[in-house]
């Protein structure tokens, strides 16, 4: 179980100085359950996460993982409790092979594990296992291959901000059959950043975040009746089943 208490995030401004972008939010997030943090842009869903992370520091509050503050811990000693954070921009990493990448990550050289974990975001491992993580990938790929990386860990807490940004529709059904699978079979805790009506309908809580504050904490299908979607010709997951 992760704990906040009156978590408050500020950044740097100009004029006028730091801008407090999350203010005294309050939650608990309970193991084997999956949230959906959802809310317009800039709300700061993506700020929340990151400082349960450890990687923008809190200005006020504390953080609590099973009833241990680690408010001061970093980035690596949180991963090594076992918190994972799949960014919304991965990052390349030029010379390392995708199998070594995830060697790193599951700490186990498996063969058949790392297939399955790319099989996971529905990529052919085949075709990336040996790949160099460079310039060669398109950004759904990288993503992709990020969100194996956190898969592959034996994570407490599993961070995902927007899985499905620049995913086609075939890994995204794999993906959520991903995160349904390690709800089922793990005690992890799942954050989930998205707007996807999908996603949205796989949460246990939606939480709704606005102007850096938690405004609700509610169901799938509260939320869902609140939003109205308007009829497009686009081939997203969501149009696609409505349409």
């Amino acid at each position: 179980m992760i704990e906040l208490k009156n978590i408050s995030v500020a950044a740097g401004g100009d004029c006028a100085g730091e801008v407090e972008i999350i203010s005294n939010v309050s939650l608990t997030l309970e193991e084997k359950k999956i949230y959906v943090v959802t809310g317009p842009n800039g709300g700061g869903k993506t700020s929340l996460a990151k400082a349960i992370m450890g990687i923008y520091p809190v200005s006020g509050g504390f953080i609590y993982l099973d009833g241990e503050d680690i408010t001061g811990k970093t980035i690596t000693e949180r991963a090594n409790m076992g918190i994972g954070y799949a960014f919304q921009m991965p990052m390349r990493f030029k010379g390392l092979r995708v199998r070594d990448f995830l060697k790193i990550a599951a700490r186990d050289d498996n063969e058949k594990t790392l297939y399955s974990l790319l099989v996971a975001v529905g990529l052919c491992a085949q075709d990336y296992i040996d790949r160099e993580l460079n310039a060669s990938f398109s950004g759904g790929e990288l993503k992709r291959i990020e969100i194996a990386s956190i898969l592959a860990g034996d994570l407490r807490i599993a961070l995902f901000d927007e899985p499905e940004a620049g995913i086609d529709l075939w890994s995204f059904q794999k993906l959520t059959e991903t995160f349904r699978r390690l709800n089922e079979t793990k005690d992890t805790t799942i954050v989930i950043i998205s707007h996807q009506e999908r996603i949205l309908r796989m949460a246990d809580e939606v939480i709704l975040i606005a102007g850096g504050t938690v405004t609700d904490i509610t169901s799938p299908d509260k939320i869902l009746g609140e939003i109205d979607y308007i009829d497009c010709e686009c081939v997203c997951p969501d149009c696609l089943d409505r349409n």
